[in-house]
């Protein structure tokens, strides 16, 4: 697996992208109406390690979350978990136009 640091540093400049205060505890997986195992803790860990190749991998999980906030109110690091999800939209999707454009 490759590691993209081009990625994390893309995403930290986003305003206000705070995944790296996430304890990584799993009280936002355990509330997703969902039921996305991969989102959000995991999906920031993959993002703070720079695999973007796993990332892409879950692009509609990414798009299908409904942005609820359930999992941030109950997050005990504060994170600010829709808000990283929209910028992680945005990265995927610039990212998905460079490769269809390549």
């Amino acid at each position: 697996m490759r590691v993209s640091p081009a990625l994390a540093a893309e995403v930290k400049r986003l305003d206000g992208f705070n995944a790296s205060a996430c304890l990584n505890c799993g009280a936002c997986t355990a509330l997703c109406p969902l039921g996305y195992e991969i989102l959000p803790r995991k999906m920031f860990r993959l993002v703070l390690l720079g695999l973007e190749e796993r990332l892409m991998e879950h692009a509609p999980q990414i798009y299908s979350c409904l942005l609820c906030r359930m999992c941030e109110a109950n997050c005990p690091a504060g994170v600010h978990i829709a808000g990283n999800i929209r910028a992680l939209r945005s990265v995927v999707g610039r990212r998905h136009l460079s490769l269809r454009n390549a």
